[in-house]
């Protein structure tokens, strides 16, 4: 242990631990604009400095470690002046035009700035104006970027893709694509990490609300709109409520507020994604097609750009099921159009998403038989929908809970989990053990892939089958797993894999909170969820058997297979550019 003093009270913290830790411990908030915990912790805003007694200089709290008899000021006249200092540096550099902000009451740099009481700027502003695709799903504006380099940490370390890059020193420095490349060309997975670790407004989705708006205003469509298993674990935290009054009965009365002719749950295709799937899986597996490399899901956009820029060649294990969002929008133009007597042009289907990469996902063609058009028209982000209610000034805990539509109403607690790393291979095994042995399995016999560990593996038996399989989260754990699969250090039969750490619940889409985690308690709703469900195995989906009996005939039949799957080579993803330091298989 080592003892210290802190503001002039005692501390004792184990050996090794920074200042800024050290202080936190204490009770004792150090501010900072570019910290995170061994993702960035490179002293590069200056905003943590504290003053070391009996030295002349300030040092940084973030990447300093406490030493024996140290004592350390955090609010001295030194270090509050010089905080103010570089924060107004800093401001010097950046739009701060905050009324016209999407982080607006959600900015890390001006929260710093009011606590520092800066009502003037003293230094000339000069900020950098870049031209930006306003069209790519990921917007950044370069005028509001403050270097703290978080984007280009968290791409490389916790994604591995390495979109971000710094050009330049000192005043000149830069943050923008690497490699001198547009966002276009670049290999980018649209996970939206970069966007939730930015302090500030300079990376945000593309907004689509006014397109979302436009639709609902238009009586001659019908808006049909879907919402996300993670949405219904996050929407609420932005507008304050608790989880009892941000229910999900909530969320489907302020959606119908906003003007949706139909609002419904994407745990009705999830459910419908695990027929399809699983079956998908048995098949695959029965024919031999999996003895060197297993098959992946493919719910997860993020994860497909991924394998398609890295990983070409294993783009064929991929499952060609289509993601719940894209099932849920193929239903919508085929099956409900024809049980509604609603002509499928005129509909419009809006996603709400926990997700980026969803709203690329959105671009792919749909045809089948006289149809031929978009599975889904619109994607919105957890956060577009927030922002929506509060336009509208909706207030939530006064709206009367609602239900979702029927025909699509019946959901299980398997489609709900879906949110969760872990999630829908969960839910794929439960299937997978009736549609092998008739026989449901004990609903939690499979949570042993729950958690978030970045890369669990487990071994079942089903029906005299044994399996091995793995569940990976954060695209550089999977890159990490590809490898080890492609030198025959492991194998498995079936991967689930997300591209966000913990899965869609900690989505680019989602709610953005400062130094606090929101995963765990948002991971413990969906199995919470999950758990008092009277219905948890999609095989026992009403309306999902429904649709097959009516409409879709049979799990992985030829019309199942027309609306309900997808090829993953139809589309055109950049390549990953040749790096030195990634490593050849």
């Amino acid at each position: 242990m080592v003892n210290a003093k802190i503001n002039g009270m005692e501390i004792s913290v184990p050996h090794g631990t920074t200042i800024m830790e050290a202080c936190k411990l204490a009770g004792v908030h150090i501010p900072t604009l570019c910290f995170l915990k061994d993702i960035n912790e490179i002293g590069a805003c200056r905003v943590c400095v504290v003053e070391l007694v009996n030295k002349k200089r300030l040092i940084t709290a973030c990447n300093n470690v406490l030493e024996e008899g140290m004592e350390i000021l955090t609010n001295s006249k030194k270090v509050l002046d010089s905080r103010k200092t570089t924060v107004e540096f800093i401001l010097s550099q950046h739009d701060f035009k905050c009324a016209t902000c999407v982080r607006s009451q959600n900015c890390e740099l001006q929260n710093i700035a009011n606590n520092l009481g800066i009502l003037d700027l003293p230094f000339q502003q000069n900020i950098i104006q870049k031209k930006w695709n306003q069209e790519f799903p990921l917007i950044r504006d370069a005028s509001k970027c403050i270097k703290c380099m978080r984007c280009v940490q968290v791409c490389d370390k916790i994604q591995d893709l390495k979109v971000w890059d710094v050009s330049n020193t000192g005043s000149r420095t830069d943050v923008d694509v690497s490699l001198n490349r547009k966002i276009e060309e670049a290999d980018c997975s649209l996970c939206g990490q970069c966007i939730t670790h930015c302090p500030v407004g300079a990376l945000r989705e593309r907004d689509d609300t006014q397109k979302a708006w436009d639709f609902f205003h238009d009586e001659d469509i019908v808006t049909v709109v879907q919402i996300a298993p993670a949405v219904r674990s996050a929407w609420a935290e932005s507008l304050g409520l608790s989880r009892e009054d941000g229910s999900v009965e909530k969320m489907v009365s302020a959606i119908r507020a906003l003007g949706a002719d139909y609002v419904f749950d994407t745990v009705y295709s999830a459910d419908l994604t695990i027929m399809e799937e699983a079956n998908e899986f048995i098949q695959r597996y029965t024919s031999g097609e999996l003895t060197r490399y297993p098959m992946f899901t493919s719910c997860c956009p993020g994860w497909i750009r991924f394998i398609k820029s890295q990983y070409p060649e294993l783009v064929g294990q991929l499952s060609s099921a289509k993601s719940p969002q894209q099932m849920f929008g193929a239903m919508t133009k085929t099956y409900f159009a024809q049980k509604m007597g609603i002509d499928a042009n005129k509909i419009r289907c809006i996603s709400i998403m926990p997700c980026l990469a969803k709203k690329q996902e959105s671009n792919m063609e749909f045809y089948y038989e006289e149809f031929a058009g978009k599975d889904v028209d619109l994607v919105l982000t957890t956060r577009e929908l927030v922002r929506m209610i509060k336009r509208s000034y909706i207030n939530v805990q006064m709206l009367p809970s609602s239900y979702f539509d029927t025909l699509f109403q019946d959901t299980t607690g398997a489609g709900v989990i879906f949110g969760a790393t872990g999630g829908v291979m969960e839910a794929a095994l439960r299937s997978a053990h009736y549609f092998l042995t008739k026989e449901n399995p004990e609903p939690d016999f499979f949570k042993n892939v729950r958690g978030l560990d970045a890369w669990k593996e487990a071994e079942v038996q089903i029906a005299g089958i044994d399996l091995k399989v793995a569940v990976v989260s954060g695209l550089a754990n999977v890159r990490k797993l590809i490898e080890a699969i492609k030198r025959n250090e492991v194998h498995y039969d079936f991967v689930e894999v997300m591209t966000c750490p913990g899965g869609c619940v900690n989505g680019g889409g989602q709610p953005i909170h400062e130094d606090k985690d929101f995963v765990q308690p948002r991971l413990e709703h969906l199995y919470f969820l999950d758990k008092n469900m009277p219905i948890r195995f999609s095989h026992e989906n009403q309306d999902v058997l429904k649709a097959y009996d009516e409409f879709l005939q049979e799990p992985c039949s030829h019309t199942a297979h027309q609306v309900l799957h997808t090829d993953h080579e139809a589309w055109e993803m950049p390549l990953a550019p040749k790096r030195s330091t990634q490593k050849i298989i």
